[in-house]
């Protein structure tokens, strides 16, 4: 008797959301992260790097800072070295905007955006700082300024929705709508974005991605069963892609920044934070992520490379791939 393979009957798909003026597809999957042996995954997982509005100085971890030398005050060269690393999408966070650090207002966050856009020719993320007021001001004022530029403007929650969803929606832009790691929650808000007038195809879910550990474990078992709703069960108020914001959360623990003169048991720190990286990146790849946003490029190199061979195939070989130093 010949060997059948046991597959899931699924009734739902992902929809697809062209992202950036350059429309770039974000999910379509009908099938489970890496099951293109049941139906169609048409798209695969996009890789952003994350870039700060201002030079962070000794905030930034230092094999980040020495990745991107020479353009952490200038966020347009940043995002402009970020695609040259091979950067599907930049996300620029509007770190300068938090009310506890330089708390700059819109006028800053459009001059920064405006020099994202004007150095590269990718979608472009603007994340706020999780914060209400501020960003109700910054990102209302951005969405109104780039019309028709099809940002993607985040984080949307229960609490700003209504102001920077309805200036998403009269200007044109794609919306992040994240919740705290919870099925029920991450519904919720699509259904209050869904009937404020944005359409499905305008809504990305963040499911409020943890770091390493006990985090990104809960992060991942509620992401599966998202795709369950949306795949299986065939829930339409959750078929949208999922954004993972996980290189910041990597980079800013104990472990990715402490120097190795510090704890030479650790090894070398660019290798170690790489790794960690490119750790909890597979991770979320294999719980359905559409979108990871990464923040060393040697990750986006490691990751660009399991995902290329996942999808196309071919031997995998040890050749321009990043090799993480062992003392």
């Amino acid at each position: 008797m010949a060997f059948q393979v046991n597959s899931v009957k699924y009734y739902g798909k992902i929809n697809v959301i062209p992202v950036g003026a350059q429309k770039i597809e974000l999910g379509g999957q009908a099938a489970f992260p890496f099951y293109d042996f049941e139906g169609t995954i048409p798209n695969k997982p996009k890789l952003a790097l994350q870039i700060w509005d201002f030079d962070p100085g000794e905030a930034l971890s230092a094999p980040l800072a020495k990745a991107y030398e020479g353009a952490l005050g200038d966020p347009g060269a940043w995002a402009k070295k970020a695609v040259e690393y091979g950067a599907d999408i930049v996300c620029l966070t509007l770190k300068s905007t938090d009310p506890n650090d330089q708390n700059n207002g819109p006028a800053e966050a459009i001059a920064a955006t405006q020099k994202v856009l004007d150095a590269v020719s990718v979608p472009v993320i603007v994340f706020g700082v999780d914060n209400k007021d501020k960003d109700i001001e910054t990102l209302s004022a951005v969405a109104e300024k780039f019309q028709g530029q099809n940002l993607i403007l985040g984080p949307i929650t229960d609490k700003n929705y209504k102001q920077i969803g309805a200036q998403a929606l009269a200007y044109g832009h794609t919306v992040i709508a994240r919740s705290p790691i919870d099925v029920n929650l991450a519904k919720q808000l699509n259904i209050l974005l869904m009937d404020l007038g944005i359409r499905p195809d305008k809504i990305i879910i963040d499911p409020n991605t943890g770091g390493l550990g006990y985090g990104m474990e809960y992060c991942y078992s509620v992401m599966e069963r998202l795709q369950a709703a949306a795949l299986i069960q065939a829930d339409d108020k959750l078929q949208q892609p999922i954004i993972n914001m996980l290189g910041e959360e990597i980079w800013k623990t104990k472990e990715a920044n402490t120097p190795a003169e510090a704890a030479p048991i650790l090894g070398d720190q660019t290798s170690r934070g790489v790794l960690m990286e490119v750790t909890e990146a597979i991770s979320l790849l294999a719980a359905g992520s559409s979108l990871l946003v990464l923040s060393h490029p040697e990750s986006l190199k490691l990751v660009r490379y399991y995902i290329d061979l996942w999808t196309d195939g071919g031997e995998a070989k040890d050749e321009g791939v990043f090799q993480a130093k062992v003392s």
